[in-house]
């Protein structure tokens, strides 16, 4: 059987694992396309994409359109002519030009059992929502939102302090181990392909900075899973004296809360003590704006706090 030419296309992070075991499993990458080099952090200096900076590591040939939907780009498509695509968290929506071209298809990995958790951030809102379960998919693309026929799915547990950054890398990996099985089944005319049901789908819609805003009238176990979902970034944020908080890292405690939520009830090394509306919130590594990240122990080294202020 031989191994088909693939066209990559991928842009952050996750996307690593699965360009590496393509590259380490032989199969010929003609080339890999990601977004182009963005201005980033407060010099505004451009910096290239992680998948950029694998590909040129492996000797690969890139490819960084602005948009995959204009013809300019079309035409270099056509002349790579590749067997496959693989997508992985790319970051534009392919055209039906590029969806209909390949004659082995356009596949994709997404980090959920789909239907469940279509859209831009379905491993934030998995850990948000409470799901005790989450897995990967390798479905065929069409031109609507994660809705392609599903080629393989493997399940695996959501541990319950699991953060979206650990879920993350976990994930990235197995999906790179998912996507070679299913271009060994694609190529070898053994896949089997089963047809999403529209009515349990559910969306992960993109993260805004009002997702990440604490409410402390809510339960303490959301608001742990609101924290836990959006660890390490964009994280999930509150105010302390004025000043945005971002916090990294709690636990809930369960007791009878006599103050108002949001209020700071307990100060010390182990951490801030914060009530909710079912129980305790304890705050242990935190970030007030002007300062690093550090532990609530570290923290309280350089600021105090006072039992009775309000987090908002």
């Amino acid at each position: 059987m031989s191994k088909p030419r693939i066209l990559f296309m991928g842009t952050p992070d996750f996307s690593l694992p699965a360009l590496h075991l393509l590259h380490q499993h032989h199969y010929p990458i003609i080339g890999v396309v990601t977004q182009p080099d963005r201005p980033k952090g407060r010099g505004l200096k451009e910096v290239a994409p992680p998948v950029k900076i694998l590909a040129q590591k492996l000797g690969l040939p890139v490819y960084q359109p602005p948009k995959v939907r204009e013809e300019s780009f079309l035409e270099v498509f056509r002349n790579l002519s590749p067997d496959m695509v693989v997508l992985v968290a790319f970051g534009q929506i392919l055209p039906r030009a590029i969806i209909d071209y390949p004659p082995l298809k356009c596949l994709n990995i997404h980090p959920s059992l789909l239907p469940k958790y279509r859209g831009a951030a379905p491993l934030n809102w998995q850990i948000i929502r409470g799901e005790t379960k989450t897995g990967v998919s390798i479905m065929i693309m069409d031109e609507s939102m994660d809705s392609g026929d599903i080629l393989l799915q493997e399940e695996t547990p959501l541990g319950a302090a699991e953060t979206f950054g650990e879920l993350h890398d976990r994930l990235a990996q197995l999906g790179a181990q998912l996507l070679i099985k299913s271009i060994e089944q694609v190529a070898g005319g053994t896949a089997q392909r089963k047809q999403q049901d529209a009515s349990d789908a559910t969306l992960a819609p993109r993260l805004t900075k009002e997702t990440g805003k604490i409410d402390w009238n809510n339960k303490a176990g959301n608001i742990i899973n609101l924290i836990r979902g959006l660890s390490p970034a964009p994280t999930a944020h509150t105010t302390l004296e004025g000043l945005p908080l971002k916090i990294f890292k709690a636990v809930a405690q369960p007791g009878k809360v006599e103050n108002s939520p949001g209020t700071i009830v307990e100060v010390n090394s182990d951490g801030l003590t914060v009530a909710a509306a079912d129980g305790y919130v304890i705050l242990r590594d935190i970030q007030l704006a002007g300062k690093k990240r550090m532990t609530v122990a570290d923290f309280l080294r350089g600021h105090h706090v006072k039992v009775g202020s309000i987090l908002n």
